[in-house]
């Protein structure tokens, strides 16, 4: 005989567990308010369980917390709608300013989140220890690193361009834009980026900084 379904899921309807409702309520915590004083009082309340209900199902709050973290920033790429076109298709620049405004937008949405957990590396050395939850698991730079190398292997940049140098590039100035706000206590926002910088980033990668003639 299966086990009784908690009242809460059999209220609600559906086929989730107590754990993935569990997930699901942190996660939305997190989406709504943050993870700055992000109790387990305050998850079992909005789960509308007992407190000690969280620990039959989870490690520690920290296993908890990483996996919420996890399904949130899942969630807000999802958000984002299609990635960036494949290789070969539509033009290089064009891609490359398409990944740099992504790359922005996810900063900005999930950044906030992350450094709420800085007084818990805990929760964040659990969370390293998650795959990727980006990109299908392959993270924002090594999914940057095999669009370019395919680009490459189609001539369409230099065959000898550094691949992995360039998406790193790109993926740091993404952190390098958000993540100042983020620790000054201001609210990143997409807009306050400098319009013109995503195509001052691309001219750079595509054209390089040497002058034109000999040195």
């Amino acid at each position: 005989m299966s086990p009784r379904k908690a009242a809460v899921l059999r209220a609600g309807g559906g086929d989730r567990t107590l754990r993935e409702h569990l997930i699901a309520t942190a996660e939305r915590l997190i989406a709504e308010q943050g993870t700055a004083g992000l109790t387990v009082r305050t998850i079992a309340r909005e789960a509308r369980v007992a407190d000690g209900v969280l620990y039959n199902h989870f490690a520690d709050k920290e296993e908890l917390l990483a996996l919420a973290l996890h399904a949130h920033v899942r969630s807000v790429e999802r958000g984002l709608g299609e990635p960036p076109r494949r290789a070969g298709e539509g033009t290089v620049e064009a891609n490359l300013r398409a990944y740099i405004a992504r790359g922005l937008a996810l900063h900005v949405a999930i950044m906030p989140a992350f450094a709420g957990l800085l007084h818990q590396p805990k929760v964040l050395a659990r969370f390293k220890d998650l795959p990727n939850p980006l990109e299908g698991g392959l993270g924002l730079r090594d999914a940057l690193t095999a669009y370019l190398r395919a680009e490459r292997d189609l001539g369409r940049i230099a065959p000898d361009a550094a691949v992995e140098a360039a998406a790193t590039m790109i993926v740091g100035a993404c952190h390098e834009l958000v993540l100042p706000r983020v620790f000054g206590g201001d609210p990143p926002a997409a807009e306050a980026v400098p319009g013109d910088l995503a195509d001052d980033l691309v001219a750079t990668l595509l054209k390089g900084i040497a002058p034109a003639g000999p040195p």
